[in-house]
This record gives C-alpha cells, sequence and structure tokens, in this order.
C-alpha cells in the first residue's frame, strides 16, 4: 500500500490536463471541488433558491465545453468563478427583461411596502434583501470579498477590472448597505 502523504489530490492545472487528454472522471473531480462554491455564488447573487441547480448545471456544461480552450493563464477556480458571475448576470437579465413586459403585480405604495418589510424580524433576510438593491457592478464585488472570501487579485480576475476599482467598488456597496439597512437598524441590533 502506497504511503498516504505520497498521495496528493492534485491541483486543478492537473485534473484540467487529465481531461484535456481523455480522462472524464478528471472533469468530475473538478466539479465535486468546485460545486459547493459556485453554489454559494449563485445564492449570493440570484437571491433565490429555486435558480441554483439550473445555474450551476449551465456553469458546468459551459466549463466541460470550453474547458480545452482553458489557457492556463489565471487559476481554474478563478475562471470557474468568472463564468459562474457571467451566467448569474445573464439570470438577472432575463428576470428584468420579463418584468418589463409584465404588468406590475404589487399595487401597495411605498408605505405598506416599508411597513411590511419591517415586520420581517430575520436579519440574514433583511441583509439579503438590501444586497439584492445593489448595483450589479458593486454586488459581485461585495459578495465575493465578504460572503465568499476571495481576495482582491481574484475579485479582479474575475470581475475583469483593476484592484483598485475592486476596493472602491466595495467600498460603496458597503456604504450603499449601511444607506438601505439604516431603516432597519433597531431590528437588525436587537
Amino acid at each position: 500500500m502506497p504511503d498516504p502523504q505520497i498521495l496528493k489530490l492534485d491541483d486543478d492545472f492537473t485534473l484540467v490536463k487529465r481531461f484535456i487528454d481523455g480522462e472524464e472522471s478528471a472533469f468530475n473531480q473538478l466539479v465535486v471541488r468546485h460545486k459547493e462554491r459556485v453554489r454559494s455564488i449563485i445564492y449570493t447573487t440570484v437571491n433565490h433558491t429555486d435558480y441554483i441547480d439550473d445555474i450551476a448545471q449551465d456553469v458546468f456544461v459551459k466549463v466541460y465545453r470550453n474547458l480545452n480552450r482553458f489557457r492556463f493563464e489565471s487559476q481554474f477556480s478563478t475562471w470557474v468563478y468568472r463564468i459562474t458571475i457571467n451566467k448569474c448576470k445573464d439570470h438577472l437579465r432575463k428576470i428584468k427583461v420579463r418584468k418589463m413586459f409584465t404588468p406590475l403585480m404589487d399595487s401597495f405604495d411605498k408605505a405598506d411596502q416599508f411597513k411590511n418589510e419591517t415586520e420581517e424580524s430575520n436579519t440574514s433576510e433583511l441583509v439579503r434583501n438590501a444586497i439584492s438593491k445593489l448595483p450589479e457592478k458593486l454586488k459581485m464585488p461585495l459578495l465575493l470579498k465578504d460572503i465568499e472570501g476571495f481576495s482582491y487579485q481574484e475579485i479582479a480576475e474575475s470581475v475583469q477590472c483593476e484592484i483598485g476599482t475592486v476596493k472602491s467598488r466595495i467600498f460603496r456597496a458597503r456604504e450603499k448597505l449601511k444607506e438601505f439597512l439604516m431603516p432597519y437598524k433597531t431590528e437588525i441590533f436587537k
């Protein structure tokens, strides 16, 4: 029996190379390794559990079809998370378009809406709702940093912008969240 210290898990690059060389099981290992993080990004971005599996499947189908084009210039995880972010943006865009062509179902005024929202006592739900109100360019870096724990460099690569821009967007997102959550201050800090 081989020494357990010699048996190491293959890194992502090795798995990608093995898949490109025709070993299908290498792709399965990549999926198992990254699926929970992909699902977490989808959940925090789309804010709806009904779509997680469908979007995750779309992500991994795209990864599967394009894995032979992976250039080994960045981490595999960064590449997968960039695909995930783009699939989430696509999904949110589709929802926005549908809403534009659907008659408004909500006829209550802002006062009623505020009253209903303040009745929600679930802090995480309040925060999730506030995050969902952020513009995409602010929401994505915030989620990747504060929820997923990405480094500024990883976020910059994922959203394809400079590190300074990422830091600025995260700061602005946090300031916006403070604004959104201010009316709920007593509710959140009970």
